[in-house]
């Protein structure tokens, strides 16, 4: 066999019957090559500090098994079947780990306890330098096991079926305890350092240790795999005092100890009793969790069905079934709603502040159909708010709650095409009460989602006759159901040319004497610019964080074409200019998203009301913003920018059309002076 990278021949002390062990898998494990596939090689990993690992091969099968090490142990230390208990169940939730296949508790086979994984290609840095890669690869490695790291630290224990499994509260006490009696035992010289530090440790233990999660011990370069060439791929459990350098660890305590006990010395360690006071958005612990659960998602399940999804739509072309929604879409959602990933826009509903949100719905715009994959895409998380907030408990049984279980989908209407409807008191479509009916009569257009073939309800906003009401109390909202006679879809509106299929389009919709319950007004009549306010604020937001999720997709895209690709003897980003637009767009980026917090973090302090100052400017801000990166982006990517084979134009089109949807630029800068001077109005009376 060909060795396997890292391993040497099984070492003496952690020798143990290979015919044992060859015949124990040929019964129990059902992927074991059976004769005559030849007899098992094994081989030792080189390195780690922990339990004996061994590379197995047979008939071309290969597998990976840990062991306990013979002779006495450390105290608690070589819990090989908790190990395989909790990789099982982590690798069950989707986490990055080899999948366990067999444990053995009947130390007559080989001696101890042992376990067998599934074998993971990749790539090991033994070099904690990483000289083999560059900055940015070195970059990204770093990140993507910080991800990793903070994914398992995510984890619920009751969901994973290790509830009770550890020892619960009182986790730091008990590291600082066990690692000073595991160095105490282990050491052969006495390290100064070392006692002041554990000594220092002990009197500084966090007043609230009380935190249960999952922990990893040894989570550290050298000790996991990475995929051949992304990030990381699968956690490799190796190692044991086992590892033919054990002797070398020695040598690295002392300097440890002693920048460990220097640090404890500095001010910002003086206290436990740390603040947070200073920092600028707070997201919440299970804000935190989501978010990370979030991207594990996307990494997994909605980036590697990018390609099959738009080529669903490539395929259909102009027939009817372009609107109907990809088997593979909804199998995604079902799998997102498992999860718990599902209606995180609504804050009664998840948990979570909007400034949570906002954060979560930038990941879910870097790709253009992962917020429906969530039930967190417009207009249906809008017409949810308005009507969870607004609606009676008839209305939210009949509409509300199959919205948030994704059973249908919905439209808005309040553009109309004969008006000027950024003034949108100069709307026509007529509500007139007629006994124990609304008819409505008129026309509204870029009413989004209604071509989906789920969309069963429409809200639509129009006048009611009271003519001695101010000019914004004459409107209402209304529910209108898409099978309502007089209801007529006219036409598809497209952006740029591109009909939006994936989010059901933007249609011409006609009401002609469309009767509708009297009960299916929302809150009451004259009451609709009441609700527009209470439903754009948050929705703004959330438009805005997502599209900044766009623009990280456009950066990215331009890096990697800036570094592919040479002009003039040199790739693009060594071109001045070139190099300018990548660090302009990430201040734009940066600049754009601090803004958006901001709003989101106001509206969770003070409320839609307080914040729409804050709202108005962040709606100006994020798209010009966005704009620019897209547009740099499909600049560097040249005429590929502007074709089928990137995002590019898509995106652009999708993110010009915010600058008019839920108000104009040029609406938005005008209450942004008005709510400025009377800012400074107040000022300036607190003054004199």
């Amino acid at each position: 066999m060909a060795a396997e990278p890292g391993t040497s021949e099984v070492r003496r002390q952690h020798s143990f019957d290979q015919g044992s062990l060859e015949r124990y898998l040929s019964s129990h494990l059902p992927s074991f090559p059976r004769q005559p596939a030849g007899a098992l090689a094994v081989r030792q990993y080189s390195l780690g500090q922990s339990n004996p690992t061994f590379y197995l091969q047979k008939g071309g099968q290969a597998y990976v098994l840990r062991k306990k090490p013979h002779g006495p142990l450390l105290p608690r230390a070589h819990k090989i079947d908790r190990e395989y208990r909790v990789q099982k169940a982590l690798f069950s939730a989707g986490f990055p780990v080899p999948e366990p296949l067999l444990y053995c508790s009947d130390v007559s086979i080989i001696g101890t306890e042992f376990y067998v994984m599934q074998h993971v290609q990749g790539r090991i840095f033994r070099d904690l330098s990483l000289p083999e890669v560059g900055p940015a690869e070195r970059s990204a490695l770093y990140i993507a096991m910080i991800e990793t790291l903070a994914l398992l630290h995510s984890f619920d224990l009751q969901s994973l079926g290790l509830q009770g499994y550890g020892r619960g509260p009182g986790y730091c006490r008990r590291q600082v305890s066990t690692w000073k009696r595991q160095y105490d035992a282990a050491a052969h010289t006495d390290i100064p350092a070392m006692n002041k530090l554990s000594e220092w440790l002990a009197n500084n233990l966090p007043p609230h240790d009380n935190e249960e999660s999952l922990i990893h011990g040894d989570f550290r370069i050298d000790n996991i795999i990475f995929h051949p060439t992304e990030g990381v791929y699968a956690r490799y459990l190796i190692g044991n005092a086992s590892a033919e350098n054990s002797h070398e660890f020695a040598k690295i305590v002392k300097p440890l100890a002693e920048r460990g006990l220097e640090l404890s010395k500095r001010s910002s360690f003086s206290s436990t009793h740390h603040s947070i006071s200073g920092e600028l958005f707070h997201q919440s612990r299970k804000g935190r969790e989501i978010l990370l659960k979030v991207k594990q998602f996307m990494k997994q399940h909605i980036y590697p069905a990018e390609k099959e999804i738009i080529k669903y739509y490539a395929g259909h072309g102009n027939t009817e079934e372009k609107w109907k929604k990809p088997p593979l879409l909804e199998r995604l959602k079902e799998m997102a709603k498992a999860e718990g990933l599902w209606n995180l826009f609504l804050p009664d509903v998840s948990g979570l502040s909007q400034l949570d949100y906002a954060l979560i719905a930038e990941e879910t715009g870097k790709c253009f159909f992962a917020p429906e994959v969530f039930n967190c895409h417009a207009p249906d998380t809008g017409n949810m708010e308005v009507l969870h907030i607004y609606g009676t408990e008839e209305q939210k049984k009949e509409w509300l709650e199959p919205l948030l279980e994704g059973k249908i989908s919905s439209c808005f209407c309040m553009t109309e095409p004969d008006v000027a409807s950024s003034d949108a008191t100069n709307m026509q479509c007529s509500i007139e009460r007629d006994g124990n009916s609304y008819v409505i009569n008129g026309k509204k257009w870029w009413s989004s989602g209604a071509g989906n073939p789920n969309c069963k309800v429409a809200i639509v906003m129009g006048k009611t006759k009271n003519s001695s009401a101010s000019r914004y109390k004459q409107h209402s909202m209304i529910i209108v159901p898409m099978d309502t006679p007089g209801l007529k879809l006219i036409r598809p509106l497209s952006v740029f040319g591109y009909l939006d299929e994936i989010h059901g389009g933007h249609f011409e919709i006609h009401f002609n004497d469309v009767r509708v319950p009297v009960s299916n007004i929302i809150l009451g009549e004259g009451r609709g610019f009441e609700i527009a306010q209470g439903r754009l604020g948050p929705g703004r937001i959330h438009h805005c964080m997502r599209s900044l999720g766009a623009a990280e997709t456009a950066l990215q895209i331009m890096c990697q074409r800036a570094a592919q690709r040479e002009t003039f003897g040199k790739k693009l980003y060594h071109h001045e200019v070139v190099a300018h637009w990548i660090a302009e767009s990430r201040l734009s980026i940066e600049q754009a998203r601090l803004l958006t917090l901001q709003a989101a973090s106001k509206i969770d302090m003070l409320g839609n009301r307080k914040a729409r100052k804050e709202v108005a400017m962040t709606k100006v801000v994020v798209p010009r913003a966005v704009l620019k990166v897209i547009d740099c982006a499909i600049q560097v990517c040249g005429g590929a920018g502007v074709s089928q084979d990137f995002p590019l134009a898509v995106m652009f089109a999708y993110i010009r059309t915010l600058r008019l949807a839920d108000g104009p630029d040029e609406v938005h800068l005008s209450t942004i002076a008005r709510w400025e001077l009377l800012d400074q109005s107040k000022k300036l009376t607190a003054k004199i």
